[in-house]
C-alpha cells in the first residue's frame, strides 16, 4: 500500500515537472531576450557617447574656460609685466641667445621621441645639431646648425603617443601650464624626465632657470598674440588643437577646400583666357 502510494506521488511529480517545463523555458527564453535588449541599448549608449565625445574636443569647456579665465587674469598681471620688461632691459641679441640656449637643451627631448617614432634618419640630424650647437654654438647660446642645413625639429612624447594611434582625447586648460589634451597632458609629464632643467638638483637653480625659461617664452609670443580675434578662449584652444593636429601629422594636412570645383571648373586654359 505504501509503495503503491510512493509510486503515485512520483507519477504526479513528473507529471508536474513536465507540465512546468515549457512554462520555465519560455521564461528563460524571455529572461534571455530581456538581456539582449538590455545590452544592445546599453552598447548603442557607449557608441553615441564616443562618437560625442571623438566630435566634440572640449567636452569639459565650462571649467576649461573658468581655469583659463584665472590663467588669463595672472598671466595679463604677473607674467606679461615680466616679459615685457626682460624685453626692454634685454638687447635682441641677448635674448635671442637665450631662447636659442634653452631651445637646445630640449633637443635630448626631441631626439628621444625620434628614435620612439622610429625616425632614425631625423635622430641622426637632432643629434648632429644638438652636438653642434653645445660645442660650436656655445651651449646652444648660438644656432650655428640651420645655416649649414641642420633643420630644427619639435618632437614631444605626445605627439609619440599620436603616432602609435593614441588620440588626443578631451581638451583640457591646466591652472598655471594651460592648454593641453589628455594625451599631451600625460606625454607632457613623460617628457619632464628627458628636460634637463626639471632635473637640476639644486633647487634654487632648477626654480630659477624654469622661471627664466618660461618668462623667456611668454616674450615670445607677443607678436603672435596680437592674431588673437573674437573669444579669446575659443581661439587659443582652436589654435593649439590645430598645431597639435599639425605637429603629430609632420605637417602633412589634408586639404579638401573646393578640391572638385578647383579640377573641375579651372584649368590653365582658363587663366590663358
Amino acid at each position: 500500500m505504501l509503495q503503491k502510494a510512493k509510486a503515485q506521488c512520483l507519477t504526479i511529480a513528473i507529471a508536474f515537472i513536465l507540465l512546468c517545463l515549457p512554462a520555465i523555458s519560455h521564461a528563460q527564453t524571455a529572461t534571455e531576450e530581456d538581456d539582449r535588449r538590455f545590452w544592445d541599448v546599453w552598447n548603442a549608449y557607449i557608441v553615441e557617447l564616443v562618437e560625442q565625445e571623438l566630435s566634440t574636443p572640449d567636452p569639459w569647456e565650462p571649467l576649461n574656460r573658468k581655469i583659463f579665465a584665472f590663467n588669463d587674469f595672472a598671466d595679463r598681471y604677473a607674467l606679461t609685466p615680466v616679459a615685457k620688461g626682460y624685453q626692454w632691459i634685454t638687447p635682441d641679441p641677448v635674448e635671442a641667445g637665450i631662447g636659442n640656449m634653452f631651445s637646445n637643451l630640449l633637443e635630448v627631448t626631441t631626439i628621444l621621441n625620434d628614435l620612439l617614432q622610429l625616425k632614425f634618419g631625423q635622430a641622426a640630424s637632432d643629434t648632429g645639431r644638438f652636438l653642434l650647437n653645445s660645442t660650436v654654438g656655445l651651449l646652444g647660446l648660438f644656432d650655428v646648425a640651420t645655416p649649414i642645413g641642420l633643420e630644427k625639429h619639435e618632437e614631444d612624447f605626445g605627439q609619440t603617443l599620436g603616432y602609435w594611434g593614441v588620440g588626443p582625447g578631451p581638451y583640457i586648460v591646466v591652472p598655471i601650464f594651460g592648454s593641453y589634451t589628455v594625451r599631451d597632458g600625460l606625454g607632457a609629464y613623460i617628457d619632464t624626465y628627458s628636460d634637463y632643467v626639471t632635473n637640476i638638483d639644486h633647487i634654487p637653480t632648477r626654480n630659477q632657470l624654469w622661471l627664466m625659461r618660461n618668462i623667456d617664452k611668454r616674450a615670445g609670443l607677443f607678436a603672435a598674440e596680437e592674431l588673437i580675434t573674437g573669444d579669446r578662449y575659443a581661439f587659443i584652444r582652436d589654435a593649439y588643437l590645430q598645431r597639435r593636429e599639425y605637429l603629430v601629422n609632420d605637417g602633412v594636412v589634408v586639404d579638401s577646400f573646393g578640391e572638385e570645383d578647383w579640377d573641375d571648373d579651372w584649368d590653365e586654359e582658363s587663366w590663358d583666357e
